[in-house]
């Protein structure tokens, strides 16, 4: 946050992910619970329900839109991973995307900032990219819920009260996933 100089950064739970289909999904409720427990007792952190409200198809575009009309003198950046950002072109309305908010872009492993920006260079706003580093975290969502089907512990990869409440709710287990 501070590198970007942002005030504070939103989870946004995505009611239906256009692009990914989550084997043993316990749905949207279920997965912005499980945020509002990661982001607990941080202020520069919060969730928002915008795209649970607004069902369906969760798309960027549509996000920006309605937190613009929301928050019509905010500065909206828009956070993702190196290999999200170099998919832009594909996303609904890529070009209203970057003209809605500044791009962040964290650097990872496997996609240099160059073929980022290759990417967007066809795209109005494509050059006015940030980039920041971050410490590399080799654990994804997908890898957790194989852990915990697994029966393997995921402390110390998830908040200790996400991790007691995927417990609690029997989340992943084995047979939900593949």
């Amino acid at each position: 946050m501070l590198r970007l100089g942002l005030d504070q950064v939103l989870l946004v739970p995505a009611a239906v992910p256009p692009h990914k289909v989550i084997v043993g999904d316990p749905g949207a409720a279920v997965r912005a619970e499980l945020c509002e427990l990661a982001v607990a007792g941080d202020e520069r952190l919060g969730v928002s329900s915008i795209e649970l409200e607004r069902g369906g198809t969760s798309y960027t575009i549509d996000t920006l839109r309605e937190l613009r009309a929301a928050h019509p003198d905010d500065a909206l950046t828009l956070i993702v991973g190196a290999d999200m950002a170099a998919s832009l072109p594909t996303w609904r309305e890529p070009e209203q995307v970057l003209a809605l908010a500044q791009l962040a872009v964290a650097q990872r492993d496997g996609t240099a900032p160059a073929a980022v920006l290759e990417a967007l260079a066809g795209l109005d706003g494509g050059n006015g990219v940030v980039f920041f580093e971050m410490p590399l975290i080799e654990i994804s969502s997908s890898a957790i819920r194989e852990r915990v089907a697994a029966g393997e512990p995921v402390r110390h990869l998830v908040p200790d009260a996400v991790a007691a409440r995927i417990a609690e709710l029997g989340l992943y287990r084995q047979g939900q996933i593949r």
